[in-house]
């Protein structure tokens, strides 16, 4: 029988909810009988949105100086403590912002917490984990055997968001204890690295690069695929620590999880902790000179070649299309 209740913690953006979060949500509808939200930062432009996707409560926490850990495990934790039905279980993003409440909240309610789980399944009133290891070659599970809150930290992509659920019923705050000398770091700036397209891990295409290529100047011409299929560009491991693209490129078990229609993976070999991260996508292409890459070994369409031959003629015919 399902659970009575789960919470879910729900990172703002861009005014309303993060995409991680409403994935969480319609995880929590197929293993609760009721789910609530826990969002920060401004949630009036996000009710709706989360009303949607499964919300029948959007417990909403202030976070005036920006830092969300403090502020909301303390809310949250406090609100366990006044509740006459807390929930049994709290699902979080495996984010920075969703670690750092993750932590806190076992220290507070000295509850273990299961990180990188990418899926949820609930047995005999216990939600059991599935944890990706080995590089993803091999499914492990995982349960508490503590009557405390179950807290799980969920990979991104796990569940896939879906709305019609209907409106959010009621929307509510969460008081902050006082936190103490804890709570009064603040954020004196933030940074953003500037892209162009759609968000890597939201990308209906996705065009990543690997050290096939030969050199950092030739990535240029993923960025340039990428944006003539109206994609996002990736990136393997190799050429992010080779420093050739930043951090937020890499797709893998280290890095972004995605789920495009199609992934275009160029001079990639096909590590398994870069396949973690991309073999859940509909269709699979790959371009690689070694017809033993173990790339071809999960992909739709292989191309046996030079990348650097192949994809100038592959954008010159985008292009004359255009």
């Amino acid at each position: 029988m399902p659970l009575d209740k789960i919470w879910v913690v729900v990172e703002p953006a861009g005014g309303g909810a993060a995409t991680n979060g409403l994935e969480l949500l319609r995880g929590a509808r197929q293993l609760a009988a009721t789910v609530e939200a826990v969002t920060f930062g401004d949630a009036n432009g996000a009710a709706a949105t989360l009303g949607d996707h499964g919300a029948s409560t959007v417990l909403t926490v202030d976070t005036p100086n920006a830092m969300a850990g403090v502020p909301v495990a303390a809310a949250i934790v406090a609100a366990l403590a006044a509740s006459p039905a807390p929930p049994a279980a709290i699902l979080l993003p495996q984010t920075y912002e969703g670690r750092d409440i993750a932590g806190r909240l076992s220290v507070a309610l000295d509850a273990p917490v299961l990180a990188n789980a990418v899926g949820l399944a609930e047995v005999d009133g216990r939600l059991v984990a599935e944890h990706a290891v080995f590089g993803g070659s091999t499914i492990v599970k995982a349960a508490f055997t503590t009557d405390k809150v179950q807290l799980f930290l969920v990979r991104p992509k796990s569940f896939a968001a879906e709305g019609g659920a209907g409106a959010a019923g009621t929307v509510e705050a969460l008081p902050i204890p006082d936190t103490g000398r804890s709570g009064a770091t603040t954020v004196v700036a933030r940074h953003a690295e500037e892209r162009q397209g759609p968000k890597l891990d939201e990308a209906a295409v996705v065009v990543s690069g690997g050290r096939g290529l030969g050199d950092k100047e030739r990535y240029g011409m993923i960025e340039e695929l990428a944006r003539l299929l109206k994609g996002a560009p990736g990136a393997s491991r190799a050429i992010v620590d080779a420093g050739w693209v930043p951090y937020s490129y890499q797709v893998g078990q280290t890095g972004k999880t995605v789920k495009p229609n199609v992934y275009l993976a160029v001079g990639i070999s096909g590590a398994t902790q870069h396949m973690v991260g991309m073999k859940g996508a509909k269709k699979i292409i790959a371009i690689n000179k070694d017809k033993e890459a173990p790339i071809f070994a999960i992909a739709d369409l292989g191309i046996v070649g030079d990348v650097n031959k192949i994809l100038p003629k592959l954008i010159d015919a985008l292009k004359s299309r255009s």
